[in-house]
């Protein structure tokens, strides 16, 4: 922390040099830029102030604190007025047509997603961010709206390209008429430090979050995991877990984490007896009304035995049974949106739908009391057992017994405890069930069964006073029987239940200072992963200690409104999804692209992504249902990854367009590695929104093969500063991985040209080319069975000794080393062993295989010339 005369001192210096260079103007209606408006009829209520009249202080780093100071000229806040105040104000902040704009806006509650457009009606409810092309001044405007005071802004939609800001503050006790900083405009050259400069300017003047680049990571970031969430949803059981784990310890890729999803906590449905766990819960949905009612887990999980899987008589599990209790359960489900279809046409009989709804639901019923009986006798055998411990504790303690690599174990929570919340009554707590209230805001998002249920039940608060209480309460406990860490859900409810606690900007302060404390307390301040939370609110105000979380929406494996062909368009979406949220989610969190299943008709597809997305991978395996092959092109043996060094993005040539169903784009995201840089190609063509049906839905015409180019420039090297002077290489070797082709390109070089299969992709991996002696040129790949070879390589040196070059290089990995080099070496060595290699004089592939080594997985390869 910057101590305040220094900050003061700086404040002033940097002021008074930039006020002689400050870039936007408001006058007579226009907000311009350097001469060129950027918004027209602006209306007379709206100001423009200048950063440092607004923000003089803060409590960031000093040098971060100086460098959004020196940069302040090229951003500025905008405010307004009104004669009355309200809870919500919607105000013009003037138009914009005919100027290409990528925005991120919230189709649901808790997921957001990207939109393109050319004018300011184009920009749906809800957008979180707007970033608009300059070409006139080949620069780009960022408008990002803000918290100010106790009200959190959005832009929305206007009529004739006019761009409306709603400032709300969730209750209508709290009210407003004028404000001096609720967006937020920047300007830069470039779009990547864009958005970088604008957020570190937000977080300098809010000084109610911390930047990514300020906090520490779990280190599962690094990291091969497995969620139990689609392998069983709620019907998870620590037998299930263990015989999930052990498949992938016996199948060569040890996980490094685990994340029991939902369907471990102690939650009882109103109307039944309060202390009861819930019954017969299979998916999503079900559980959605349903509160907790104790910390500790529910009875399938309290009434494991310590020693009852590690003996010789352990428990068996019959992987088909989730499977049919899933599918039973889809059985129930798709009855009874048949019933409800059938009640909004207003059919007179309904008898027939309620009789095939209650049969299957009595099916449903008999297989799950068979499984409970078969579990039980499980947990009750008391064979080979090595302690009396019980439950939990137990259960953690087995698990990293057998499972030596085994680093963390996280649970599944919901921000306010269940999806329902807190049972009344049942703790020390001070709780109450709170009716739900949605937004106007969110009228424009899409039909979400979790809303549907959440407003059904309400929500078991537990009063904001509290808060610190309760995440400590929940989360010591945990700790203490070898949970390290929490995957928090369902994050964005607050907004609906804050008209008695000071609106949703108070309520929202209140819950995520309870739960950054106890992240510090309890998980060594950083063991949370955020899911459900892609709102401005969340990212404003709950991040000053959470440091990764989702970008994407859940995986799905088949469209749940029952287009056949959603079992490949929705893998695109998600794609896009994470692409384009991690611009803005990146800057304050590490970005998490989710699980997939690695059995899945696009699992390839999936897991190309997930190579170079830069954050932790993890699958949602069913038991007995992998692809280790598949998993093994992703993952080291001993369940770490070969990481990117920085978080995936879409290349420049995408901002502007629409990957998802315009026909021609193909989705393009550049990432940096140690020794090179890397551009994945995926076609993701074939769905996206429609704001009419303000829905996801598929576009089949655009499902097809797509043709596009891809450049040594299209990877921003300068975003990592120790990637800088390979971004200035006179050569580039390009490998191919889907192709196996490996070309040399220059930066003057035509483009690389490609057609991608939809569904499909290609990863082009780029490294600078090493000239020694009269000419010899030499480049690095790495391990090419890896779809992210580059991340395999550790360390590159180069050499002279009495007349002879020799290259060596650190490589993490097993499988197929592959180099480019112009000339045959003399000779190789692996591990000071010399070895045979491959050398191909036509296109200068030099391959020579490489085992697994026990100890660390490293291998030391020298080539001599």
């Amino acid at each position: 922390m910057a101590p305040p005369n220094e900050v003061a001192n700086s404040a002033i210096d940097y002021a008074h040099t930039n006020n002689m260079k400050r870039f936007f103007k408001l006058s007579s209606g226009k907000l311009s830029l350097n001469g060129v408006n950027v918004l027209s009829d602006v209306p007379q209520n709206v100001t423009f102030s200048s950063f440092s009249s607004i923000c003089d202080t803060s409590d960031a780093p000093l040098p971060l604190f100086q460098q959004v100071q020196s940069r302040s000229y090229k951003g500025g806040f905008l405010g307004f007025s009104k004669e009355e105040p309200a809870d919500r104000l919607m105000n013009s902040l003037g138009k914009f047509t005919d100027r290409s704009f990528v925005s991120i806006f919230r189709f649901k509650t808790w997921w957001s997603t990207m939109s393109v457009g050319s004018s300011g009606s184009h920009l749906q409810m809800e957008t979180q961010w707007v970033l608009l092309d300059v070409p006139e001044l080949r620069s780009y405007v960022l408008i990002l709206p803000l918290i100010e005071g106790k009200f959190r802004s959005a832009l929305h939609p206007g009529a004739d390209g006019h761009v409306m800001l709603c400032a709300e503050s969730g209750s209508t006790q709290v009210k407003a008429s004028s404000f001096t900083a609720i967006a937020y405009v920047h300007v830069c050259e470039n779009p990547y430090n864009l958005m970088k400069e604008a957020y570190s300017a937000v977080r300098i003047h809010l000084n109610t979050f911390r930047l990514l680049e300020e906090k520490a990571v779990p280190s599962l970031v690094d990291k091969f995991g497995w969620c139990t969430w689609d392998a069983f949803y709620l019907t998870v059981d620590p037998v299930g877990v263990w015989h999930g784990v052990k498949d992938f310890a016996e199948g060569g890729v040890q996980p490094r984490f685990l994340i029991i999803d939902d369907g471990w906590q102690s939650i009882s449905t109103d109307g039944e007896n309060p202390f009861d766990d819930a019954k017969n819960l299979v998916l999503g949905g079900t559980q959605m009304t349903a509160r907790l009612y104790r910390f500790e887990e529910c009875d399938k999980f309290r009434s494991y035995k310590g020693g009852t899987m590690l003996g010789p008589n352990a428990p068996s599990f019959d992987p088909k049974r989730p499977k049919m209790l899933i599918a039973k359960a889809i059985e129930v489900e798709q009855a009874e949106k048949a019933h409800y279809k059938a009640i909004q046409s207003e059919v007179e009989d309904s008898s027939d739908f309620k009789s095939k709804i209650k049969d299957l639901k009595q099916q449903l019923h008999e297989m799950y009391g068979s499984e409970q009986a078969g579990n039980a006798s499980c947990m009750n055998c008391s064979c080979n057992k090595k302690s009396q411990d019980i439950g939990m504790k137990a259960f953690t303690n087995d698990l990293r017994t057998r499972f030596k690599g085994l680093d963390d174990v996280y649970v599944w929570h919901a921000l306010c405890g269940a999806w329902g919340g807190v049972r009344p009554g049942v703790s020390h707590l001070n709780t109450k069930v709170t009716p739900v209230a949605l937004s106007p805001g969110l009228d424009g998002t899409m039909t979400d069964l979790a809303v549907q249920k959440i407003m059904e039940g309400g929500i078991g608060l537990v009063h904001p006073d509290q808060a610190i209480d309760f995440y400590d309460s929940m989360h010591s406990y945990l700790e203490k029987v070898g949970i390290t860490g929490v995957k928090v859900d369902v994050i964005h409810t607050l907004e609906y239940v804050c008209e008695e606690y000071g609106g949703r900007v108070e309520l929202a302060k209140a819950y995520y200072n309870g739960l950054s404390k106890s992240l510090e307390r309890n998980f060594k301040g950083t063991g949370l992963i955020a899911s459900m939370q892609q709102c401005n609110d969340f990212f404003f105000l709950g991040t000053q200690q959470i440091s990764v979380g989702r970008v994407g929406d859940d995986f799905w494996f088949q469209d749940p409104n029952g287009d056949p062909m959603g079992v490949y368009w929705l893998q695109g979406v998600h794609m896009i999804h994470c692409a384009y949220n991690s611009m803005w989610i990146g800057q304050i969190i590490q970005p998490d692209w989710d699980m997939f299943q690695s059995d899945h008709l696009c699992a390839k597809f999936h897991a190309g992504s997930r190579a170079i997305c830069g954050g932790p991978v993890y699958v949602s395996d069913s038991v007995g249902s992998h692809d280790f092959d598949l998993i093994k092109k992703l993952v080291f043996s001993d369940g770490t990854i070969p990481k990117c060094q920085h978080f995936a993005l879409p290349t420049r040539d995408c901002l502007f367009k629409n990957p998802l169903f315009d026909g021609q784009t193909i989705l393009k995201i550049w990432n940096i590695n140690k020794f090179g840089g890397v551009i994945g190609a995926f076609n993701c063509q074939g769905a996206g929104w429609d704001p009419k049906e303000q829905r996801i839905k598929g576009y089949s015409q655009c499902y097809k093969p797509m043709l596009g180019i891809v450049h040594v420039t299209d990877i921003e090297w300068d975003q990592k500063k120790e990637a800088s002077e390979m971004g200035n290489a006179e050569e580039y070797a390009v490998y191919l991985n889907q192709a196996e082709e490996i070309l040399l390109v220059t930066p003057k070089s035509d483009a690389i040209h490609m057609t991608i299969q939809p569904s499909s992709f290609e990863i082009f991996s780029f490294v600078p080319i090493k000239k020694f002696g009269a000419d010899k040129k030499f480049a690095p790949i790495g391990l090419i069975n890896m779809f992210n070879s580059g991340g395999t390589l550790q360390e590159v040196e180069y050499g002279d000794i009495e007349d002879e070059i020799r290259v060596k290089i650190k490589v993490k990995g097993a499988g197929k080393f592959l180099a480019y080099s112009s000339g045959r070496p003399k000779k190789s060595s692996l591990d000071g062993v010399e070895v045979g290699f491959e050398w191909c004089s036509a296109d200068g592939k030099l391959i020579i295989d490489l085992p697994w080594v026990e100890e660390c997985g490293i291998s030391y390869v020298c080539f001599t010339f």
